[in-house]
């Protein structure tokens, strides 16, 4: 490039100055609407009334930008984002910035939640250029929406941070008109730069080449990809000895929970189970109201950026699930219920569909609603003992926020306090909890943080996942009801008529909620995952018919058929500079990572083979980055450990230096089957079918003993002239067993023999079918069905 844009990426550098305080001005008075009043999206409506012309995103405005040759100011975020507001009040609601604004850019307001695919693009711009993003994200692009410049938030004013000065909207608005004027080549020459940077980050997974087979040595290397905190637990920087924000990062642990069950990986299991704890011990959870909020501002998990999220909810009621699935601590099922009762009364609407997100603010200040000082505490609950209760047990001794708040946290883990106390946790926690709803009735009358009450489809998979998860683990009803609730809501009101999916269910002011907006990847891949664990959790086929459906659509929509993986925009919607084909696994997983889990899910399920060599297609695809970089694909990690676990099906974990032709291939390869046929009596005949299972793999039993094994028992069918007998069928008890992944099931081994006794005449041929799947140490071969006469 040429030296002058090598001066401007300097500059750009300085443009991402990250937030350094800012002063929250008194509410305004509304002014006139602009074209966003038309709008759906709570974000776009919060700027509605600022002097800013401000358009939706489309072609109209890159229209006006062409015809007017001017550069476009886009500025990306979503409802719940505590500095969005801030900018919306400092920068976007005066009417001196503004004027800069509309007389020299075409400006652009963007909901990152309806338009992910915009935000990726654009983030990663960003990010090419070396600067860590985030919300509100600012780029200035060319009339054609190529990148040339950015950054996040800007104060109205030059600020000086410590000995440098961070660019105010101002300064930056003229620096950028300036380059305009003297210099609009080389701003295009640096957009061109910018755009083939974006594109080739975008497509770095897709020119990815397997290195060797996959294999248990890449879960292993993800597994050691990231630095455990041995005093607060989650993962962070050693070498800055784990300083700064952390994120809960629910695909991070649900790869290092399915590790940790594996023989040899107690220290794992430590580190995992330690910072589920911390997690919920910190003020990052809501301790009165349940649910989490959005991340950790600093190391010890005790002072939250305040918003509440769905999909991180949802997420962590799955991974707290799960976690119980493993180690039935008291703790993860009381964090379960407890953010399920905060969905259930704050983010669920009345059709039974979930919200989008709960603000950080209230009456402008990031965590109002949430805090306590000592003396608020003192009105409510007095100066006597259950007032220090509450406060030794919440750690209410200093404040530790703001210098004068307290934000509730468990310093010490209940189980231990209770002890203390010469008391059960159940016991503590009983007489804690009138003393909580007196806090709880209070905090419900102060002013409330907004609620994001758009639908969007993705997040609601998750949910439904969370929930139906919850519901089996526990065995709740109304939990998997809630899930089912949901998933009606959608496949009912947010698919066309087609059966392809809508990104949204939202209204416009005035009017009634519709379903709305191209859905994406995450949409398919989320929304499929719900439908799975509903189908876990209930066996109710129509869940599984959804799952294949959606699954299909997204295959032929979204699938890369020549190099595997799925692109995040379907083939048919908008086209953008770059098509981006998602693969980091950050707060969610990518839309690839959970589609592959869900192929192989698919393929085991549905006994169809081509599920999983589709999943296998998009590992190969990804083994660049799991060899590579496997911190950032946990969530694609796990999707690797669910293909070797199961086995089922063509491998690349095959050794391609052995004889495929000697390798058992299917379950009929290692299980053979005979036949004895007894004479008729009264009409009736005794069949006895004996199975012989090859040394060191077994077949499961019937019953099973497991209902994720249902479809894998074995089943025994008998046919008398060809057609299908009513059979009275006594299969033997199997052999309990609790493989390396802790499931607990029951098989046969050997040899087996079972009965059956069917109506049948003395001429009638018999046939006997049966349906095995054979295993052995993690490895299962493709099911097969023995006929035998």
């Amino acid at each position: 490039m040429l030296l002058r844009s090598l001066c401007l990426l300097a500059f750009l550098a300085v443009l991402g100055a990250q937030p350094v305080g800012a002063d929250d001005p008194k509410p305004k008075e509304k002014g006139k609407p602009n074209r966003l009043a038309k709008e759906s999206s709570p974000y776009l409506l919060q700027h509605a009334h600022n002097p800013v012309d401000w358009y939706p995103w489309g072609a109209e405005a890159f229209e006006r930008a062409r015809k007017e040759k001017k550069l476009v100011f886009l500025s990306i975020g979503y409802s719940s984002c505590h500095w969005c507001h801030v900018m919306e009040r400092e920068s976007f609601s005066s009417a001196e910035i503004a004027k800069v604004m509309n007389d020299n850019f075409v400006c652009i307001k963007v909901d990152r939640e309806e338009r992910p695919d915009v935000d990726d693009i654009y983030m990663t711009a960003l990010n090419v250029t070396g600067q860590q993003g985030g919300w509100p994200l600012t780029m200035i692009l060319t009339a054609d929406g190529k990148p040339i410049f950015g950054g996040t938030y800007f104060p109205p004013e030059d600020k000086k941070v410590g000995d440098d000065t961070a660019p105010g909207m101002k300064s930056v608005l003229a620096t950028v008109i300036d380059l305009d004027k003297k210099s609009h080549d080389e701003l295009v020459k640096q957009a061109d730069h910018v755009a083939k940077l974006t594109v080739d980050a975008l497509d770095r997974n897709a020119r990815g080449v397997a290195l060797g087979k996959l294999d248990r040595e890449m879960l292993d290397a993800a597994a050691d990809a990231y630095d455990f905190d041995p005093e607060h637990g989650g993962t962070g920087s050693k070498a800055r000895s784990f300083k700064g924000t952390k994120f809960p990062r629910p695909p991070v642990w649900q790869f290092l929970l399915s590790q940790s069950k594996l023989k040899g990986k107690d220290e794992l299991t430590k580190h995992v189970h330690f910072t589920l704890h911390k997690m919920a011990e910190g003020g990052i959870y809501d301790h009165l109201g349940g649910g989490f909020h959005r991340y950790s501002t600093e190391r010890t998990w005790t002072v939250p950026h305040f918003e509440k999220m769905l999909y991180d909810n949802a997420q962590l009621v799955e991974l707290y699930s799960d976690a119980f699935a493993a180690t039935p601590e008291p703790t993860y099922k009381r964090v379960v219920d407890e953010t399920l009762a905060f969905i259930k009364r704050e983010m669920t609407s009345p059709d039974g569909a979930f919200y989008s997100a709960l603000d950080a603010d209230s009456n402008h200040k990031e965590g109002e609603f949430y805090v306590w000082t000592a003396d608020e505490i003192a009105k409510v609950l007095g100066t006597g003992a259950d007032a220090k209760l509450l406060k030794a047990v919440y750690g209410v001794t200093a404040p530790n926020f703001e210098d004068k708040f307290s934000i509730l946290r468990l310093p010490k883990p209940l189980a231990e306090v209770a002890k203390d106390q010469k008391l059960t946790e159940a016991e503590l926690l009983a007489m804690l909890a009138p003393l909580k709803a007196k806090l709880f009735d209070v905090r419900a009358k102060r002013e409330r943080p907004f609620l994001d009450t758009k639908v969007i489809c993705a997040w609601n998979g998750q949910m439904i996942a969370g929930y139906a998860r919850a519901g089996q683990v526990f065995a709740n009803k109304e939990y998997v009801a809630a899930a089912a609730r949901a998933a009606d809501f959608v496949l009912t009101k947010m698919r066309d008529k087609d059966g392809r999916l809508f990104r949204l269910y939202a209204a416009v002011p005035g009017e009634k909620p519709t379903a709305r907006g191209t859905a994406f990847l995450d949409d398919y891949a989320y929304l499929v995952h719900g439908l799975l664990n509903l189908h876990d959790a209930t066996g109710e086929a129509k869940w599984l018919d959804a799952a294949k459906q959606l699954t299909d659509t997204a295959i032929k929509f979204h699938g890369d058929g020549d190099r595997g993986g799925f692109y995040f925009a379907p083939s048919d919607g908008e086209k953008l500079f770059a098509r981006a084909k998602d693969g980091y696994d950050g707060v969610q997983p990518s839309g690839n990572s959970q589609t592959t889990r869900n192929l192989i899910r698919l393929g085991a399920k549905l006994k169809d083979a081509g599920y999983r060599e589709r999943a296998e297609k998009t590992l190969k695809g990804f083994a660049l980055t799991l060899r590579t970089n496997p911190g950032s694909v946990p969530a694609m990690a796990l999707a690797l450990h669910e293909f070797l676990a199961t086995g089922t099906g063509p491998s690349a974990a095959t050794d391609p230096k052995t004889d495929p032709a000697k390798k058992p291939r299917e379950s009929a390869d290692v299980v053979s089957a005979k036949l004895t046929v007894g004479e008729p009596a009264d009409g009736k005949r005794t069949v006895t079918l004996t199975l012989t299972v090859a040394d060191g793999w077994h077949v499961y039993a019937n019953p099973v003993g497991s209902d994720d094994l249902l479809e894998s028992q074995t089943r025994v069918a008998v046919f008398v002239g060809g057609a299908e007998a009513k059979a009275e069928v006594a299969y033997p008890k199997g052999k309990a067993i609790t493989d390396t992944a802790n499931a607990k099931y029951s098989v046969y081994e050997g040899s087996v023999t079972i009965t059956a006794t069917v109506p049948a005449g003395k001429d009638a041929a018999v046939e006997v079918r049966v349906k095995v799947i054979a295993c052995k140490e993690g490895t299962c071969l493709l099911p097969s069905t023995i006929r035998v006469k």
